[in-house]
C-alpha cells in the first residue's frame, strides 16, 4: 500500500506554481508580492488538491491591486 502511495505521488496532475521567484510578503496585504498568494497558500500548495489550486489560480490576477506600487525609490529626489 505505501508503495502504491508514492507511485501516485509521482504520477497525479499538478497545476504549475505561479511562483515568479520575486518572494517577499507585503506587510500589510499578506500576500506574497510575486506570485500573490498568501503565507497559508504558498506553504499548503503541494498538498492542496488541484481543484483547489485552480482556483486559486484563477482568483490571482485579482490580488495584484491590493498592493501598492512604490513610487519614488532612492533617486526621487535627484534633480538631473
Amino acid at each position: 500500500m505505501k508503495d502504491q502511495n508514492i507511485e501516485n505521488l509521482w504520477k497525479r496532475d499538478k497545476i504549475d506554481s505561479p511562483c515568479i521567484k520575486l518572494c517577499s510578503i507585503h506587510p500589510s496585504e499578506r500576500i506574497c508580492v510575486g506570485c500573490y498568494r498568501s503565507m497559508e497558500e504558498i506553504g499548503a500548495w503541494s498538498s492542496l488538491s488541484s481543484e483547489v489550486r485552480l482556483d486559486i489560480m484563477n482568483e490571482l490576477p485579482n490580488r495584484s491591486s491590493r498592493i501598492q506600487k512604490r513610487r519614488g525609490g532612492r533617486n526621487r529626489n535627484v534633480v538631473t
